[in-house]
């Protein structure tokens, strides 16, 4: 009781005094390493029971004071906001059943911003999910009301429960905050990466940005910039501090490092052309441009698919040909539009894609669109500022070009590249001096296998292999069939050493099942040798030659080293790998 009574003393302290103090988390772009906005994250004072905010909160929840607190809360992210010059994104957290009240919508108007000179655009609601959604559809309604006041929605902990991902469906936020449960550790466990890489194509289709919380460890960045999350935040890049600090060197080089190697592995795959390469940087006009000035525009140039709308270098809206001749059709269509800003009739859910997308991904993005929108051009930006622009018709052209050259190429047995695109993959190893892995994989006894079982049944053993080198690769790096019963892994010389033992573990645990029970049970099969005499011949294993980021003048010498170190794993009895490493 007493400790009770301490606590509502300090709470109302603490309202009366408004003594909080606000503290400032970085969200950083893990595609450039710069700060994208910071995280307004409230603390008690210091040395006291409700220093934490956790406790803070639900304390004062408990005694019907949470939005008293909450307002408070506000207010000294606002006042630290504007002393702090801050010019990124703020992320503020809101309960999501406040956001309809009165009181909040009065700390939100833009009189009230402009006393601590922050513009709406500048805010993110980050909704909270402390307490369930009481009205789902008045919710719903309080959120486009903001978001027509161009404030934007983030929604917290995706990833934790089911209300979480339910709600992204319901209100289509701007952006989605990865929990970081679903975060620890995901370098190293493959469901976590599964699950990230789907929301990842779940974000780009519905135009959601997706921030991973709490990464704390240099490998955890370096997967989620493998995987395709754009900004992340967490005590790795910074703790939340009251002042502005400068992000660590050591961060931004590595986030610069892994977006290096990435955009390596990416280009340098025929499959994997970048939508950069075949953009056209369009004229654009600006929000003030009036209606009849866009139709004269169209008019003189009968090849422009339309204009993006540009604000500060960043595209916030497109008008297509046909979508203003819809607009300004009917009997008064034009006399009522014409002297209007074009702002009022641009269509604000364009798809929009980064210049590092691969086309067959874009390609995929596009055709995902409703009907209406099937046919409209597709923005390209270059971190997040106006690039240009890629037709339909020139994106399904270069994929069936893409495809058609790619095929050619293809092992028909495995449909893994062949030795043309292996080549150029060694040639960009020997070129780049570093940061590469290559591992070149050979069945061992599997001549004898297809002696004994036929080829038929060795195909199956190859196809096998094949699918699971697929699914433990990451889709960045490169896998290549050179032929027979010899494959090629290129990768990032920090996933080797883990592809090597994952694929000796899973090819291992699976090759007795193209064996017959007896020869199983044997572990060995008879047939004969390259001398024409019977022999007993172990299962099938394989051996797995690496080469770590070594200096070669040329692919020949390259391949010539790794045959040496081929030969000195195939003399190891069972599965085995080894690395020769500069």
């Amino acid at each position: 009781m007493l400790e009770e009574n301490h606590l509502e003393t300090l709470l109302f302290t603490i309202l009366r005094n408004k003594d909080i103090q606000t503290v400032f988390q970085p969200i950083l772009s893990l595609e450039t390493g710069k700060v994208f906005g910071y995280e307004a994250l409230s603390r008690g004072p210091i040395n006291t029971p409700l220093q934490n905010p956790e406790k803070l909160f639900t304390y004062a929840m408990e005694s019907g004071q949470l939005w008293e607190l909450e307002s408070l809360c506000r207010t000294k992210a606002l006042e630290s906001a504007h002393r702090l010059h801050i010019e990124a994104k703020l992320f503020l957290n809101v309960n999501p059943n406040i956001m309809s009240d009165a009181k909040f919508r009065q700390g939100f108007t833009k009189d009230y911003l402009s006393r601590f000179n922050i513009d709406a655009e500048t805010i993110v609601f980050e909704i909270t999910e402390k307490e369930a959604i009481g009205n789902l559809a008045h919710f719903k309604q309080t959120v486009t009301h903001y978001k027509e006041q161009l404030y934007q929605i983030a929604i917290d902990d995706v990833g934790s429960g089911y209300s979480g991902l339910n709600i992204l469906t319901d209100i289509h936020p701007h952006f989605m905050k990865l929990d970081m449960q679903l975060i620890r550790n995901i370098d190293r466990d493959q469901t976590k990466q599964s699950l990230v890489k789907s929301l990842c194509e779940f974000a780009a289709h519905s135009h959601i940005h997706i921030i991973a919380e709490g990464i704390e460890t240099d490998k955890e960045l370096g997967k989620l910039i493998e995987l395709g999350v754009r900004f992340g935040q967490g005590y790795y890049i910074q703790k939340p501090n009251s002042n502005l600090l400068p992000i660590k060197e050591e961060v931004i080089a590595l986030i610069v490092n892994e977006n290096k190697h990435k955009q390596n592995h990416i280009s340098n795959r025929n499959t994997d052309k970048l939508v950069k390469k075949m953009s056209t940087a369009l004229q654009t006009i600006d929000g003030t441009t009036l209606v009849d000035e866009v139709k004269l525009m169209m008019n003189q140039d009968h090849n422009i698919p339309g204009f993006c709308i540009v604000q500060q270098n960043q595209v916030i809206g497109v008008i297509t040909r046909n979508q203003l001749h819809v607009k300004i059709s009917g009997l008064y269509g034009y006399s009522l539009l014409s002297k209007k800003v074009i702002t009022e009739i641009m269509d604000t859910d364009f798809l929009q894609v980064d210049v590092s997308t691969p086309i067959h991904t874009v390609a995929k993005l596009a055709m995902m669109r409703d009907s209406n929108h099937l046919y409209d051009f597709i923005t390209v930006t270059e971190d997040g500022r106006y690039y240009g622009i890629v037709t339909v018709k020139e994106l399904l052209e270069k994929t069936m070009e893409i495809e058609v050259n790619f095929a050619k190429h293809m092992n028909p047995l495995t449909e893994l590249p062949g030795n043309v695109l292996i080549e150029q993959q060694l040639q960009h190893c020997v070129e780049t001096h570093g940061g590469y892995g290559v591992l070149y994989l050979d069945l061992d006894n599997f001549k004898p296998y297809n002696d004994v079982y036929g080829f038929e049944k060795g195909d199956q053993v190859l196809m096998h292999l094949a699918e699971l080198l697929k699914e433990i690769v990451s889709p960045n790096d490169f896998i290549g069939h050179i032929g027979g019963d010899d494959f090629i892994i290129v990768a990032t010389s920090a996933q080797s050493v883990l592809y090597c033992k994952q694929i000796i573990e899973r090819f291992d645990a699976s090759i007795e099942q193209f064996y017959k029970k007896q020869d199983v049970e044997n572990g060995w099969i008879a047939s004969k040798n390259r001398h024409g005499k019977d022999e007993l011949f172990p299962l099938l294993t394989i051996s797995i030659a690496g080469i770590m980021n070594n200096h070669f003048q040329s692919t020949y010498d390259l391949t010539r080293k790794a045959t040496e170190v081929k030969k000195q794993c195939k003399q190891l009895v069972g599965s085995n790998y080894i690395f020769l490493e500069s």
